[in-house]
């Protein structure tokens, strides 16, 4: 399952370093500023802007790294160097990226101009409070900003951490580096392997993997509740709080009122409702992967691991497919924006000539673009 895939190639970054096949280059940690501005009519939810409906015409190009080349460098465009980028989010002037097998997190402007370390070392993974390149993080998946501070899902660590833009001073806002399932307030809770986390601005939301939940974290506090599911039981059922079921639930997003999942090994998008926590599915089937353009139950997808919302669709990397596709939260239309099923590469282009190669991992907007992690690719791409 792509789980294992991932915490496989995790440790195998400093064999492919002293092999001579990833590029280490440290620059330094950026200073905050922005390489563009959100455009009018936008705000900030979810860890993107939304507010305004995206006109995609479905062209994808890479801004950032250079496929099949992984590795560490700070730089311009496909001078950039990424290793397995997952988490991806924006304040509409810069990009924020989960560098998940550098074990960083790092800047990158909204034009692709500029990538920069903001925190964390490459090669160094470990669990420290601290600021900038002296924090430590281990395997980053998940990352959100509500525009004054960054988010993170440290998966290899369970634990969330927070990072304020500018300073870029690092703390551990809620769990421990030891796995399990525990509601409480900062160190007190307990997280195994959280893999996905969005905000609301109040609110932090978590796709607490290995948990099979969703967990919900008071920002002011730290204090830590699950929303849904139940832990150590894994499966597919609708219904409110713990009498639904997830099974490796991934990542999320929100507009707001809701949260939208993507459940992964259940190769369903779910609805949850903020405020009571009942859950319902919008589009796939449980226990049905493949690829199906459709409404609702009828359309198919294969381990869907990314989703963000611009307030009126929803956008999914679908991770098996190798491909992106759009949801209009309205009625549960899905229909592929760029790729095509089974046909990995990392071509640019349009529609379905664009290639993605296993696993595109990240999504955000700014209110213009989408922007998407290729991971297998160690690139991010733009899709206008």
């Amino acid at each position: 399952m792509r789980r294992w895939t991932i915490r496989r190639k995790r440790t195998t970054l400093a064999a492919m370093v002293a092999a001579g096949s990833v590029t280490l280059l440290l620059h330094g940690c950026g200073a905050g500023g922005g390489g563009g501005d959100a455009p009018p009519g936008t705000y900030q939810m979810g860890g993107a802007r939304q507010g305004v409906a995206l006109n995609l015409a479905a062209t994808v190009a890479t801004i950032a790294g250079r496929a099949g080349a992984p590795g560490f460098i700070d730089g311009s465009g496909t001078a950039a160097r990424f290793f397995y980028p997952q988490g991806l989010t924006t304040d509409g002037a810069n990009l924020y990226v989960a560098d998940y097998g550098n074990h960083t997190i790092r800047k990158l402007a909204i034009d692709g101009s500029a990538v920069t370390i903001v925190a964390g070392a490459p090669l160094i993974e470990g669990s420290v409070d601290a600021i900038g390149t002296a924090a430590r993080f281990r395997s980053p998946a998940g990352l959100t900003t509500d525009g004054r501070f960054l988010y993170v899902a440290d998966r290899g660590n369970h634990s969330i951490r927070k990072i304020a833009i500018g300073t870029w001073e690092v703390v551990t806002l809620a769990g421990t580096t030891l796995p399990g399932f525990v509601d409480g307030a900062g160190s007190a809770a307990r997280f195994n392997f959280p893999t996905g986390i969005t905000t609301d601005g109040t609110s932090l939301f978590v796709a607490d993997t290995n948990n099979h939940t969703i967990r919900k974290i008071a920002i002011g506090t730290g204090a830590v509740t699950t929303l849904a599911g139940q832990a150590g039981s894994s499966g597919f059922a609708d219904g409110v709080g713990a009498a639904a079921r997830f099974s490796f639930p991934y990542a999320l997003t929100t507009d707001g009122v809701n949260l939208y999942v993507a459940d992964t090994d259940n190769h369903t998008i779910r609805r949850i409702a903020i405020g009571t926590g009942a859950v319902t599915t919008l589009a796939g089937q449980a226990g049905s992967s493949g690829f199906a353009d459709g409404i609702g139950a009828s359309a198919r997808f294969s381990f869907p691991s990314a989703i963000t919302t611009d307030g009126t669709s929803l956008y999914v990397a679908d991770s098996n497919n190798f491909i992106i596709r759009k949801i209009a939260i309205a009625t549960g239309a899905v229909s592929t924006l760029a790729g095509t099923p089974g046909a990995a590469g990392s071509a640019d282009g349009t529609g379905a000539t664009a290639q993605f190669r296993p696993y595109p991992s990240g999504l955000t907007t700014d209110g213009r673009d989408l922007f998407v992690n290729d991971s297998g690719n160690h690139t991010v791409r733009l899709m206008r």
